[in-house]
Parts: structure tokens; C-alpha cells; sequence
């Protein structure tokens, strides 16, 4: 009974959105949304030289993980104060009684002074990890090469199936939707690309394009009630993607904040991976079930509005 009651008020909760909300406010939204991510994305590469922050691995710089009982600022100030020319960008607590520090690139007398300094002061209780400036552009040029070419294989693809321009390129628009938005954010938040937030932004195309497919297979490979195959296929793929993000809240919090709680430090890449997801998936489900339904509404009912079809699709 109580399965029923729920499996109702999703249904009702997708009759009133698709009542309304028109099939223009659908598309205008998010393509406004889009828009607007573009202009902030172009903004700080012209301020930056890059669409958002960019992490050690494609900047170069070291990364060092010592064992202190201080506070991660207590330590950070140490550090600045022992190394006024090159002082550590970033500090944070990792966790376990750790502190992570993030130097950018130094030459290679103050490289040495900073690993003299961590062997006297600290003993073997550090990490150090050290990536070049040239070795970071090369990893950054791999990076954009391997985004770009997952996406356009996923557009090649995508038209292979459908066969359709306006179908085919309503899933392509709304995965690049997807990308420029879920970027936009992680500018905004002041996360970092990575190797773990490029690996998110990969996975994030395979994601939405999940749904995306869904949505047009449903819609117009399908026989029957255009309305009632639109509300079946949202109520299958709101599920999906709740499910997912529910997963991959559970996945940040024990990679972000199990360090409080318990002896486990910090997992840093799976944290990038699943806040990036987060953001990605949350944004997804606008690109979904407005830009893409919207333009599908539009393309299916250009002869006859689709909700003055009869069942089966024909007049």
C-alpha cells in the first residue's frame, strides 16, 4: 500500500510539472543557464588562462603530507615563515593526525631546502610528491584531448543510433549542457581539475547521456500515448539518477568526513570524483527533463500538439 501511495504521488508530481510548465519554458531555461555558464567559463580563461582552477598535476608543483599535532594553519604558518619566497598555496587536514600542503613550482635550490627542512623537522613521517610544470602541461593537453574525444565519440554514436538530426542533437546538446555547467560550478566552489575531476567529467558524459537515451528511445522508438511514454520514461529515469546520486553522497561523505569520525584519512581523488559527480548529475536532471524533453515535445508535436494525439501516436 504504502509502494502504491509513493508510485501515485510521483506519478501526480509529473503530471503537475508537465502541466506547467510549457514546452518553451523547458527549453529557454536551461539554454539561458548554458549561456550564462559559457560567458563565466570564457571570462576566467581570459582573467586566468583557464577555464577553472587547475590542480598540481597539470600546473607541476609538490605536494607534501607530514604528521603534525598542530592545526593544518598552525602548520601553514610554519611553513610561510620557514619559506617566505615559496610558501605553500594551499594547506589543509587530511586526516589521521596529517596535514597536506600544496607549494607551487620551485627551482631546484628551493626544492632542496624544503626537502632538508622536512627531513630534519619531521623524519620520515611525510609524503612528498612532485610533478614538473612541463610534465603538467603535457598531462593537460592528454586531459582536454581525452574529453573532447569521449564526447564526440559519444555524438557519433548518438546520431548512428537515432539517425535524426533534431533527436540526436537534443542528446548531444544536453550532455555538453551538462560538462559547461557542471565546470561552471566547480569554478564557482573553487574546485580544482584533477586527474579525479576529469575522470568525473568522463564518467559524467556516460551518465547523461543514460538518461538522455532513455528519454528518446522511450518517446520514439515506443508505440502508444506520447504522454503517457513521457511520464513513464521520467518516472524511470528520476529513479535512476536518484538512486545514483544517492549512492555517490554516501561514496563523499566517507571519503570527505570519515577522517572526523575514525582513524581513515581524507580519500582526496574519490572526493573530487563524487563532488564533482554530484554537481554533474544534479545538473543533468535540468538538461534531461526540460532542455531535452522540451525540444522532443516541440520536435514530436510539430504536425499535432502532443497532447491532442490519440493513443498510438497517429491522429
Amino acid at each position: 500500500m504504502v509502494l502504491l501511495m509513493k508510485n501515485i504521488n510521483v506519478e501526480q508530481y509529473i503530471d503537475s510539472y508537465l502541466k506547467k510548465v510549457s514546452t518553451t519554458q523547458m527549453i529557454i531555461i536551461p539554454l539561458i543557464l548554458l549561456l550564462l555558464s559559457l560567458i563565466i567559463l570564457g571570462w576566467s580563461c581570459i582573467s586566468t588562462g583557464a577555464p577553472v582552477e587547475l590542480g598540481v598535476e597539470f600546473t607541476g608543483g609538490t605536494i607534501v603530507s607530514v604528521e603534525s599535532p598542530l592545526s593544518f594553519e598552525e602548520v601553514q604558518q610554519q611553513f610561510t615563515s620557514q619559506f617566505p619566497d615559496t610558501p605553500p598555496i594551499s594547506a589543509r587536514d587530511a586526516g589521521g593526525g596529517w596535514v597536506m600542503l600544496q607549494f607551487a613550482p620551485m627551482d631546484e635550490a628551493a626544492q632542496m631546502e624544503l626537502n632538508e627542512y622536512l627531513t630534519s623537522n619531521y623524519g620520515s613521517e611525510i609524503s612528498l610528491r612532485q610533478m614538473s610544470a612541463e610534465y603538467g602541461q603535457d598531462l593537460q593537453l592528454s586531459a582536454v584531448k581525452a574529453v573532447i574525444y569521449a564526447f564526440l565519440g559519444m555524438a557519433v554514436l548518438v546520431f548512428i543510433i537515432f539517425r535524426s538530426a533534431v533527436p540526436s542533437g537534443a542528446v548531444v546538446l544536453s550532455a555538453f549542457s551538462d560538462i559547461v555547467i557542471a565546470a561552471t560550478l566547480m569554478n564557482l566552489f573553487g574546485i580544482a581539475l584533477s586527474l579525479g575531476t576529469v575522470a568525473a567529467l568522463l564518467m559524467l558524459i556516460g551518465y547523461s547521456i543514460d538518461s538522455d537515451i532513455l528519454l528518446t528511445t522511450r518517446l520514439l522508438k515506443r508505440r502508444g500515448n506520447p504522454e503517457d511514454k513521457l511520464k513513464g520514461a521520467m518516472k524511470t529515469g528520476l529513479t535512476m539518477t536518484t538512486t545514483t546520486l544517492a549512492a555517490i553522497f554516501i561514496l563523499f561523505l566517507v571519503s570527505t568526513f570519515a577522517q572526523y569520525v575514525s582513524s581513515f584519512s581524507r580519500i582526496d581523488i574519490i572526493s573530487d570524483i563524487s563532488v564533482v559527480l554530484l554537481l554533474g548529475l544534479a545538473t543533468d536532471l535540468m538538461n534531461t527533463w526540460m532542455l531535452n524533453t522540451g525540444i522532443l515535445k516541440w520536435y514530436l508535436g510539430r504536425e499535432v500538439p502532443i497532447g491532442k494525439r490519440k493513443r498510438g501516436g497517429r491522429k
